[in-house]
């Protein structure tokens, strides 16, 4: 609330006319944050605070801006060398190595979407709906977020909109090598459902396992990739106001509520990670493990480094000076089916070599 309330006049107490003090900034803060939290609407807050319902709602949109201008770099930073090391860790141990997170997209319903955009934002459902787009590991941070899709849209639209791959066209994405069944590979991938294509960067589930060893796999891959559904059904409970349809007429506020909500739930992750069940197991691996896992060493391996910690923004464009010939060999490399073939072929073997001990035959 300090931060917040140091940056933004508006929430600074004043004195009316007849020299009465104004309006708190703790009772403002406590508006909003109760508005994201429990997803009441402005003028319910009245009652507890004392406040009416047109200071509640430029309370929520005041909160919000300060929340993304104090916090956005902190909490929707790009991982960093050590967040990388962390994240393929975990996921190896998951029987995953080189993967760096599990993709997939939610849906906001708009209730207050203009009438004459409801056929734009409509979709299945025939509600109008906004897309979040995320990336989330282990953790339940969510280190990717992309918001403000029309909900006609289906994930590939999301995709091929989105900026999740900006940093490897550019050549700016960090330099991740694994092994995989005696085989190497450069590019580091996500888990996701079989919507998405068939790209070295997303490994799906197999469609109707026949043998064993597919069958584990798939389980598995199911299993990991459902870490970002955890994420969506988390940050929906913490802040109800992202599970109930919104009430705001502006696009804009929106995707605000939505990244301010983002923002404290890394806070929260962050905050809460020394409970976590593998906690244990990481520290001993950079306690112990880490000055053997640096260097380099025999057999399949993950290496990665970061260089920059520049905050994620929310509907990037691509920067106008690219070298378009690395640009194209880059989006060819990118959407290679055959290596998309390979590296799940070789994950399988993987899978199988060091987890087929927990099925039953």
């Amino acid at each position: 609330m300090n931060k917040v309330v140091e940056g933004d006049q508006f929430f600074q107490q004043r004195r009316s006319a007849a020299g009465k003090l104004g309006i708190s900034p703790m009772q403002k803060c406590t508006a909003a944050i109760r508005m994201l939290a429990y997803g009441v609407d402005p003028d319910v807050v009245d009652e507890y605070l004392r406040i009416d319902q047109t200071t509640s709602r430029n309370a929520l949109q005041h909160f919000c801006q300060g929340v993304i201008s104090q916090f956005e770099s902190e909490y929707l930073r790009k991982p960093t060398d050590e967040d990388l090391r962390r994240i393929l860790h975990q996921n190896e141990l998951c029987g995953f190595p080189g993967m760096i997170g599990s993709i997939d997209c939610m849906h906001w319903e708009w209730k207050n979407c203009p009438t004459a955009w409801k056929a734009q934002y409509a979709g299945r459902s025939k509600t109008a709906t906004l897309i979040l787009e995320a990336v989330a590991d282990q953790d339940l941070w969510i280190w990717h977020a992309f918001f403000g899709m029309p909900g006609s849209c289906n994930d590939l639209n999301v995709l091929y909109r989105s900026p999740v791959f900006d940093d490897v066209l550019q050549g700016r994405a960090p330099p991740i090598n694994f092994w995989v069944n005696e085989h190497q590979y450069e590019l580091a991938y996500y888990l996701a459902d079989g919507i998405y294509p068939k790209w070295p960067t997303f490994i799906q589930g197999i469609t109707h396992p026949q043998v064993q060893k597919d069958k584990l796999f798939t389980g598995q891959q199911a299993a990991v990739r459902k870490d970002v559904e955890r994420a969506f059904g988390v940050l929906q409970a913490r802040f109800a106001i992202l599970r109930q349809p919104a009430l705001a007429f502006d696009k804009d506020i929106l995707c605000d509520i939505m990244k301010s909500c983002i923002i404290m739930h890394n806070m929260i992750v962050e905050d809460e990670r020394h409970n976590y069940t593998r906690e244990d197991v990481l520290r001993r691996y950079y306690e112990e493990d880490r000055p053997q896992c640096t260097a380099a060493r025999a057999g399949p391996s993950t290496s990665a480094t970061v260089n920059n910690n520049e905050p994620f923004e929310f509907n990037v464009g691509r920067p106008p000076n690219i070298d378009f010939n690395a640009y194209f060999q880059r989006r060819i490399a990118l959407r290679d089916r055959e290596i998309h073939s390979s590296l799940k072929q070789d994950l399988v073997e993987h899978m199988w070599q060091n987890f087929r001990h927990n099925t039953t035959e």
